[in-house]
């Protein structure tokens, strides 16, 4: 999308204005750069067929501009949900045929951070994974992308316009998690994730860019990735991102760490058929922690801040490893491993102790990790479990901000007894029965997380857990997204890391 912001005075081939429920009337200069015959037609709407309700929408077809309505609902309710939801449904009910200049046009009522909403809702719905589809990629190609001139009242135009400019690094960074998620496992592969991180970071100077490859994971003792890639004839790898490596040297900086299972059959705990295409997403973690990279990058983030991605893709073959396999872990720990499908604690378990090497003020994990959570939340919300309250209640406010919901989720003793209660091994990778699924995988984690400085008796350093299982694709109530890889917590991080 190409954006300019202007003052409220031309028209493109379609001009939309969100408005008010209860306005008898067009606000001053809400019709500016009409045709008489649009201005009359606009009037009558509002006197008789135009209420402004949220989600209501009307066109008006004039002399050169098509004219769109769009209901906002009582001023008083704004929210920074209802405002993004009416931008998105607004960019996903329009048509390039009708032409693809187009204006939005604020009037009264409108505050800086309410347009700035509505704004990033248009932008974040104006996406489309279309790589492979031949007839529809040359459609988009020929159409070409929206240009969109965002008018507002003078006083608010270098605000709005630098405010839009940060919006658009952040609804990059989760474009980009989309692209990672929604490319076919064939196309997308442990190195491949690999090579186009270390590709995005060749011409950024403020970026390093690190890669553990099959070699290197061996040599470090990383096994819980060995076992889980070791399967498939595309090994595994780690990739570790630093933004501004130079800055904050001295300073304890935040580190994420993503699952990136490129492709999940299960292993020899083989997953049914159906919607076996779907585990293709197995990686969003991994996908959102790149997204986030380049947003913190994109927006100008001046402070250091670690990622690390665990990337294998877990098949079966005969060096493939099996249930009733005890495996040591990079942290020296070892798994008795249960089910090969639970393989995504294993991953992360060698890159949670690889963040405590980074000495971080914290470490966040997110991953597509249990189906448990997804009956427990629906894909509606993210789960989310800490081993620090405040770390927990700053990851659910930077959520709430974003419409990114993260609900607190319990980490009792009992389940951290049930994953450390195997005969044979440190820690057990299933819990003893289905209940609490998603609680025991979270503690299962939480075994991987080091004390500060490694000390045996030393206090854990502060960490949160995101199962991502049930929001990463699939939600259908999430007006951002048409279809496929949401991009899920790209600008939850951002906010936590950039407003903390």
């Amino acid at each position: 999308m190409d954006w300019k912001v202007s003052e409220r005075e031309e028209t493109g081939d379609v001009l939309v204005l969100p408005l008010w429920e209860g306005r008898n009337k067009p606000a001053n200069n809400a019709l500016s750069g009409l045709s008489r015959s649009s201005v009359i037609n606009a009037k009558s709407a509002f006197k008789s067929r135009f209420d402004g309700k949220a989600g209501s929408k009307l066109s008006l077809w004039g002399d050169s501009c098509r004219v769109v309505l769009v209901g906002m609902g009582d001023i008083e309710k704004l929210s920074n949900k209802v405002a993004r939801d009416a931008g998105a449904k607004t960019i996903s009910s329009l048509s390039k045929k009708d032409g693809t200049n187009l204006t939005v046009r604020f009037t009264t009522g409108w505050t800086l951070d309410s347009m700035l909403w509505f704004i990033e809702g248009m932008m974040l719905r104006d996406y489309a994974f279309v790589k492979y589809r031949s007839k529809d990629k040359k459609e988009r190609e020929e159409q070409g992308e929206w240009s969109v001139d965002f008018q507002a009242s003078a006083r608010y135009l270098s605000e709005l316009n630098s405010g839009v400019s940060r919006i658009v690094g952040r609804v990059e960074g989760v474009h980009l998690a989309r692209d990672l998620a929604n490319e076919p496992p064939n196309y997308l592969y442990p190195m491949s994730y690999a090579e186009r991180a270390k590709d995005w970071a060749s011409d950024k100077q403020n970026v390093k860019v690190e890669v553990y490859d099959w070699d290197d994971l061996q040599k470090k003792g990383m096994y819980g990735l060995i076992n889980v890639g070791k399967g498939s004839s595309r090994k595994p790898c780690m990739v570790l991102f630093t933004i501004n490596p130079n800055a904050d040297i001295k300073e304890k900086v935040p580190c994420i760490v993503g699952k990136g299972i490129t492709f999940d059959t299960g292993g020899i705990s083989l997953k049914p058929g159906a919607s076996m295409d779907e585990m293709k997403y197995d990686m969003h973690g991994a996908a959102t922690v790149f997204g986030l990279m380049h947003a913190l990058y994109a927006t100008g983030h001046r402070g250091r801040v670690q990622g690390i991605a665990c990337l294998a893709e877990n098949m079966p073959s005969a060096d493939a490893y099996r249930p009733g396999d005890v495996i040591p872990t990079y942290s020296g720990k070892t798994i008795e491993v249960l089910n090969t499908d639970a393989e995504g604690r294993n991953v992360l378990a060698d890159g949670l102790w690889k963040a405590g090497e980074y000495d971080p003020s914290y470490i966040i994990d997110l991953a597509t990790l249990t189906g448990a959570v997804v009956v427990s939340l629906g894909h509606e919300a993210t789960g989310l479990w800490s081993n620090d309250s405040k770390l927990q209640e700053k990851v659910h406010q930077a959520g709430n901000e974003e419409d990114e919901i993260a609900w607190k989720m319990p980490l009792l003793p009992a389940f951290e007894k049930e994953m450390t209660g195997s005969k044979i091994a440190d820690v057990r990778n299933l819990g003893k029965s289905r209940w609490g699924g998603a609680n025991t995988a979270a503690a299962f984690l939480k075994q991987f997380v080091p004390n500060r400085n490694f000390e045996e008796e030393g206090e854990q350093i502060p960490w949160a857990h995101l199962d991502i299982a049930g929001t990463a694709w699939g939600a259908d109530t999430n007006a951002m997204v048409s279809h496929g890889a949401t991009g899920i917590h790209v600008r939850t991080l951002h906010t936590l890391i950039t407003k903390s």
